[in-house]
């Protein structure tokens, strides 16, 4: 069911799965995924009932792999049309304009979409830490076309780099931008939003600027 960015607390309280996600997104994103029981989830999300997510779910590797999978649809969808309008222009044209389309639509997936983004790039950088192999088995390769295309447009703006030196910057950046936008997101969160700091775009260009200097600097 396709649920609008605006849905509200009254709108979740009728959709017990629904609810069930996203309390348990938030709970995964501030503890840590092995740290959390389903049973704790379903307190937390009003259920009397604690086999609630057996019901809807059937395992908790299977609610985790839900709220994955949709977050992951989601930021595909809006960084393919980020770089589709970079490469309506012939670009991306320097290494910046490539990582802030890796970027940014994470950011703006998180900050507004209130019903799949809140608490989201924290959740996936949990995952990453200790279930990595996790997120590889459960998207098998879909939904990180534009992201594997802004890469390839990398490639050819590196070229001091060799392939080895690239691949090995290139993980680099995914662990910074996962820790750095996970950081960010509780800052916000915990400040409704309205940090001074974390909230600002100035502080967004920032960390597209030193992620690309990751990238650009000279080869070892």
């Amino acid at each position: 069911m396709s649920v609008n960015a605006k849905t509200s607390a009254v709108d979740l309280k009728s959709n017990p799965k629904l609810q069930i996600k996203q309390v348990a997104r938030q709970m995964f994103a501030l503890r840590g995924i092995q740290n959390v029981t389903v049973r704790e989830i379903a307190r937390a999300a009003d259920q009397k009932n604690l086999g609630v997510v057996a019901y809807y779910f059937g395992t908790k590797d299977n609610l985790i792999a839900e709220i994955l999978i949709e977050g992951a649809e989601r930021i595909e969808a809006r960084r393919l049309t980020f770089l589709e309008e970079l490469e309506a222009g012939g670009g991306p044209h320097t290494v910046e304009s490539a990582v802030e389309c890796i970027l940014r639509p994470s950011v703006e997936f998180g900050d507004t979409d209130l019903v799949y983004g809140r608490y989201f790039n924290s959740f996936l950088f949990q995952l990453s830490i200790n279930h990595s192999e996790f997120i590889d088995e459960t998207l098998e390769g879909r939904w990180n076309r534009a992201y594997q295309r802004c890469l390839t447009h990398l490639r050819g703006l590196l070229p001091h780099l060799t392939t080895a030196e690239q691949s090995r910057r290139f993980v680099f950046l995914a662990n910074y931008v996962s820790n750095v936008l996970a950081q960010r997101e509780i800052r916000m969160e915990d400040d409704l939003k309205d940090h001074p700091t974390w909230s600002s775009d100035a502080t967004l260009r920032d960390i597209i600027k030193t992620a690309a200097a990751l990238l650009s600097a000279p080869a070892p």
